[in-house]
Order: C-alpha cells, then sequence, then structure tokens
C-alpha cells in the first residue's frame, strides 16, 4: 500500500478534494472522501464532478498497483442517487486484464452503503522504456 500512498500523495487534485486512500492491493483500491460544502452545488448535492473525481481516482490508484504505469484511455459514469451529507466511499476492482489493457469497476457508495453512482474505465499499461 506503501505504492499506492506515494501515487495518491503526488496528486495535488485529489488532496484538495480531500480524497482519503484506506485501502489498496493489486488491482483493487478503496478511498473515502468526506463531504463538505465545497463539494456541494446549486442544488446542495455533491458535485456529479467531485463523484467522478473520486472514482476516477480509485481507478487511478487500482490500475497503478501493478507496478506498470497506466493511463485512463476511456471512462464512463452513471449516477444513482444524489448524496448531499457524510462519506463517499469509492472501491475500484479490476474485472479483466492482459498485459496491454486493464477494465475496472468503481463503485461509490454514502455512509449508508447506497450506491451514488458505478463508473468504468479501461486503463492502458504503458510499456517499460528500453
Amino acid at each position: 500500500m506503501d505504492d499506492a500512498t506515494s501515487f495518491l500523495n503526488a496528486d495535488p487534485f485529489s488532496r484538495e478534494l480531500g480524497i482519503r486512500l484506506i485501502n489498496a492491493s493489486p488491482g483493487e483500491a478503496t478511498l473515502h472522501l468526506d463531504i463538505t460544502g465545497r463539494h456541494l452545488n446549486s442544488h446542495g448535492t455533491v458535485h456529479g464532478g467531485v463523484i467522478f473525481s473520486l472514482a476516477d481516482v480509485a481507478f487511478a490508484v487500482a490500475s497503478n498497483t501493478s507496478g506498470i504505469p497506466a493511463v485512463a484511455i476511456n471512462t464512463s459514469i452513471t449516477y444513482m442517487k444524489a448524496a448531499t451529507s457524510g462519506t463517499l466511499v469509492a472501491e475500484a476492482k479490476e474485472f479483466s486484464s492482459n498485459p496491454k489493457l486493464g477494465s475496472y469497476i468503481v463503485e461509490v457508495y454514502d455512509q449508508e452503503r447506497e450506491k451514488i453512482a458505478v463508473f468504468q474505465g479501461l486503463a492502458y499499461r504503458r510499456s517499460p522504456r528500453r
């Protein structure tokens, strides 16, 4: 998890949002975000961009746990329910992998374990330069 912690600490945007790493293992990551007023939109609900960012960071951490640099080449998100307060949890899991590509699902929950969003991501693993 030290590498995942270092990876996340090197991301100023994640720090600015308040995203915290809870757990990481090969192909998986769990992150938390405590909702504050700065995360809300004009409707008083968590901004969709904040939810997307949390899911995207979980995807990035999970896809980089193998030690091979990976970058997103395609992502999508479906929002299921609005959140207004408490904590959001993003759980990323790899569901398909080959030497060049990894496919991931990230589920975002609120503190009651109600599903807020489902994010899908495809990561390209860059070959080490020779």
